[in-house]
């Protein structure tokens, strides 16, 4: 089996060699970036299996460069942070996040969270075409809902992947609109429910029955966890 490929996106060397030696201790491969622009296309390409983030990167906020990668792709993301305050935790989880780890910490609890992301994550990965009614390939901006093409907008592309990503998963208006939305404090809640008004029915008009995206009045959207 190929070792899994970390990205570590940390401007403190000390701290990014010593994440480098336990990863690798336990054979996995590393790459290390001190800045996060240029982790976006790395990580878009899809050869990492998980990267972790310093929220506190030099030339962006690691927040936003989770909210900007999962606009394009649902690679694993442990934030790391000197901040452990609980809104900051939320915050990252809620963007995106799979976990979060506080500075100081010891690289062998880091190690066993990332080898427990991996754990959760890679199996719905594999087991997501045998299962799923859906194909979705981010690539190519193509979806496919029981085996017929479907032609969406682009946002209602968008809110079908961070869907297919978690699902089962309830998204609040504001959590859709900062995941989807270049400039979401330029919209409106309302524009979150006009595209999944489409998307629903797009996918009616394929398969009336199944329904798959469901309303939780007062909290938000999800997608069906058995379609």
């Amino acid at each position: 089996m190929a070792k899994p490929t970390i990205l570590i996106v940390e401007d403190e060397p000390a701290i990014a060699d010593a994440i480098c030696y336990a990863l690798e201790t336990e054979g996995m491969q590393t790459r290390c970036l001190h800045a996060g622009e240029a982790a976006v296309a790395l990580l878009v390409s899809g050869q990492f299996a998980l990267a972790i983030l310093d929220i506190g990167l030099p030339d962006v906020n690691g927040i936003e460069l989770c909210k900007r990668l999962r606009r394009n792709c649902d690679v694993p993301i442990i934030f790391l942070t000197a901040r452990d305050a609980e809104v900051d935790r939320v915050v990252g989880l809620e963007v995106g996040a799979d976990d979060y780890v506080t500075k100081p910490f010891s690289p062998r609890e880091l190690t066993a969270r990332v080898k427990a992301v991996l754990r959760r994550t890679q199996p719905r990965q594999d087991q997501a075409p045998a299962n799923s009614v859906f194909t979705l390939d981010a690539d190519r901006v193509q979806a496919g809902f029981c085996g017929q093409s479907l032609e969406l907008s682009r946002y209602e592309f968008l809110l079908l992947q961070v869907f297919l990503r978690r699902p089962g998963q309830v998204f609040s208006r504001e959590q859709l609109m900062d995941l989807v939305w270049d400039a979401p404090e330029a919209s409106m809640d309302r524009t979150v429910d006009a595209h999944i008004k489409n998307l629903r029915a797009k996918l009616r008009a394929v398969n009336a029955d199944l329904d798959p995206i469901v309303t939780h009045r007062g909290l938000g959207y999800s997608l069906k966890e058995d379609v």
